[in-house]
Protein backbone atom coordinates (compact mmCIF):
# COMPACT_ATOMS: atom_id res chain seq x y z
CA UNK A 1 0.00 0.00 0.00
CA UNK A 2 0.93 3.38 -0.77
CA UNK A 3 2.05 6.30 1.60
CA UNK A 4 0.03 8.67 -0.68
CA UNK A 5 -3.77 9.47 0.22
CA UNK A 6 -5.39 7.62 -2.30
CA UNK A 7 -8.83 8.87 -3.64
CA UNK A 8 -11.84 8.76 -1.51
CA UNK A 9 -14.97 7.17 -2.61
CA UNK A 10 -18.18 8.40 -0.42
CA UNK A 11 -20.97 7.83 -2.78
CA UNK A 12 -23.46 4.62 -2.19
CA UNK A 13 -24.66 4.08 -6.07
CA UNK A 14 -20.62 2.36 -6.74
CA UNK A 15 -21.82 0.26 -9.54
CA UNK A 16 -19.67 -2.79 -11.06
CA UNK A 17 -18.56 -0.09 -14.10
CA UNK A 18 -16.96 2.52 -11.62
CA UNK A 19 -14.45 0.30 -10.39
CA UNK A 20 -10.73 -0.65 -12.29
CA UNK A 21 -8.10 -3.11 -11.44
CA UNK A 22 -5.36 -1.09 -10.04
CA UNK A 23 -7.40 1.64 -8.38
CA UNK A 24 -7.03 2.59 -4.62
CA UNK A 25 -9.82 4.04 -2.58
CA UNK A 26 -9.49 5.91 0.91
CA UNK A 27 -12.94 5.58 2.53
CA UNK A 28 -14.58 8.60 4.15
CA UNK A 29 -14.94 7.66 7.69
CA UNK A 30 -12.98 5.89 10.75
CA UNK A 31 -14.10 4.12 14.02
CA UNK A 32 -12.52 4.86 17.21
CA UNK A 33 -12.83 0.79 19.01
CA UNK A 34 -14.17 1.16 22.42
CA UNK A 35 -13.85 -1.20 25.51
CA UNK A 36 -17.71 -1.79 24.82
CA UNK A 37 -17.20 -2.81 20.82
CA UNK A 38 -14.37 -5.17 22.10
CA UNK A 39 -16.24 -6.95 24.89
CA UNK A 40 -19.74 -6.58 24.01
CA UNK A 41 -19.15 -7.79 20.24
CA UNK A 42 -16.38 -10.55 21.48
CA UNK A 43 -19.00 -11.90 24.10
CA UNK A 44 -21.36 -12.33 21.92
CA UNK A 45 -19.39 -14.62 19.39
CA UNK A 46 -18.59 -16.71 22.08
CA UNK A 47 -14.99 -15.72 22.43
CA UNK A 48 -13.55 -15.93 25.93
CA UNK A 49 -10.06 -15.36 25.76
CA UNK A 50 -8.07 -13.99 28.42
CA UNK A 51 -6.37 -11.32 25.68
CA UNK A 52 -9.42 -9.64 25.47
CA UNK A 53 -11.32 -9.38 28.79
CA UNK A 54 -8.56 -10.34 31.34
CA UNK A 55 -6.75 -7.01 31.80
CA UNK A 56 -4.72 -8.22 35.08
CA UNK A 57 -4.11 -11.36 32.68
CA UNK A 58 -2.10 -9.19 29.97
CA UNK A 59 0.51 -7.67 32.79
CA UNK A 60 3.61 -8.37 31.96
CA UNK A 61 2.64 -9.81 28.34
CA UNK A 62 4.28 -8.21 25.25
CA UNK A 63 0.82 -6.62 24.55
CA UNK A 64 0.76 -5.40 28.40
CA UNK A 65 -2.63 -4.33 28.15
CA UNK A 66 -6.11 -5.63 26.50
CA UNK A 67 -6.13 -6.36 23.00
CA UNK A 68 -9.39 -6.10 20.42
CA UNK A 69 -10.39 -9.65 19.04
CA UNK A 70 -9.54 -10.24 15.50
CA UNK A 71 -13.12 -10.75 14.06
CA UNK A 72 -13.80 -7.30 14.99
CA UNK A 73 -11.08 -5.96 13.47
CA UNK A 74 -12.05 -7.38 10.39
CA UNK A 75 -15.38 -6.54 10.50
CA UNK A 76 -14.55 -2.90 11.10
CA UNK A 77 -12.52 -2.39 8.28
CA UNK A 78 -14.70 -4.34 5.88
CA UNK A 79 -17.70 -2.31 7.61
CA UNK A 80 -15.85 0.60 6.88
CA UNK A 81 -15.35 -0.27 2.96
CA UNK A 82 -19.09 -1.21 2.80
CA UNK A 83 -20.42 2.16 2.17
CA UNK A 84 -18.26 2.22 -1.26
CA UNK A 85 -18.10 -1.54 -1.66
CA UNK A 86 -21.17 -3.23 -0.28
CA UNK A 87 -24.21 -1.07 -1.14
CA UNK A 88 -24.97 -2.44 -4.43
CA UNK A 89 -23.96 -6.06 -3.51
CA UNK A 90 -26.00 -8.63 -5.34
CA UNK A 91 -24.16 -11.48 -3.22
CA UNK A 92 -21.07 -11.90 -0.89
CA UNK A 93 -18.64 -14.62 -2.45
CA UNK A 94 -15.78 -14.91 0.02
CA UNK A 95 -12.96 -13.85 1.99
CA UNK A 96 -9.41 -15.24 1.83
CA UNK A 97 -5.78 -13.77 3.04
CA UNK A 98 -6.63 -12.69 6.11
CA UNK A 99 -4.08 -11.21 8.05
CA UNK A 100 -4.06 -9.64 11.64
CA UNK A 101 -0.32 -7.18 11.29
CA UNK A 102 -0.80 -5.38 14.82
CA UNK A 103 -2.92 -5.53 17.98
CA UNK A 104 -5.55 -3.24 18.25
CA UNK A 105 -6.08 -1.95 21.86
CA UNK A 106 -9.60 0.44 22.67
CA UNK A 107 -8.81 3.89 21.77
CA UNK A 108 -7.46 3.35 18.41
CA UNK A 109 -9.11 4.51 15.38
CA UNK A 110 -9.57 2.59 12.49
CA UNK A 111 -9.49 3.67 8.66
CA UNK A 112 -9.81 1.61 5.63
CA UNK A 113 -8.77 1.28 2.26
CA UNK A 114 -9.55 -1.08 -0.35
CA UNK A 115 -7.43 -1.61 -3.58
CA UNK A 116 -9.66 -3.55 -6.61
CA UNK A 117 -7.52 -7.17 -7.50
CA UNK A 118 -9.63 -8.47 -10.30
CA UNK A 119 -12.82 -7.58 -12.05
CA UNK A 120 -14.84 -10.00 -14.29
CA UNK A 121 -18.39 -10.87 -15.49
CA UNK A 122 -20.56 -12.34 -12.68
CA UNK A 123 -22.15 -15.29 -12.85
CA UNK A 124 -25.81 -13.73 -12.75
CA UNK A 125 -27.17 -11.32 -14.92
CA UNK A 126 -26.65 -7.30 -14.39
CA UNK A 127 -23.82 -8.22 -11.73
CA UNK A 128 -20.45 -8.13 -11.63
CA UNK A 129 -17.62 -9.89 -9.45
CA UNK A 130 -14.76 -7.74 -7.90
CA UNK A 131 -12.13 -8.84 -5.41
CA UNK A 132 -11.00 -6.39 -3.46
CA UNK A 133 -7.88 -6.03 -1.03
CA UNK A 134 -9.18 -4.42 2.00
CA UNK A 135 -7.12 -2.43 4.21
CA UNK A 136 -7.34 -1.39 7.72
CA UNK A 137 -4.72 1.18 9.20
CA UNK A 138 -4.55 2.76 12.76
CA UNK A 139 -4.41 6.52 13.89
CA UNK A 140 -0.96 6.03 13.30
CA UNK A 141 -1.15 4.82 10.01
CA UNK A 142 -0.01 1.37 11.06
CA UNK A 143 -1.36 -1.67 8.76
CA UNK A 144 -2.86 -3.16 11.51
CA UNK A 145 -5.55 -5.90 9.10
CA UNK A 146 -5.83 -6.92 6.02
CA UNK A 147 -7.70 -9.32 3.54
CA UNK A 148 -9.42 -9.93 0.17
CA UNK A 149 -12.65 -10.11 -0.68
CA UNK A 150 -14.83 -11.30 -3.48
CA UNK A 151 -18.53 -9.40 -4.07
CA UNK A 152 -21.13 -9.85 -6.63
CA UNK A 153 -21.77 -6.16 -7.60
CA UNK A 154 -24.80 -4.78 -9.48
CA UNK A 155 -24.25 -3.36 -13.25
CA UNK A 156 -25.22 0.01 -13.81
CA UNK A 157 -27.81 -0.40 -15.89
CA UNK A 158 -29.11 -3.44 -13.55
CA UNK A 159 -29.09 -0.87 -10.16
CA UNK A 160 -31.70 1.85 -12.32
Amino acid sequence: MSHAQPPALTGRDNCFEDFEVGAVYAHARGKTMTEMDNVLLTGLVMNTAQAHFNEDAMNGTPFATRITFGGITAAMVIGLASEDTAEQAVAELGLDKVRFLAPVRHGDTLYAYSEVLDKRDGDRPGAGELRFRHYGVNQDRKLVFEGERRVLLRRREAAR
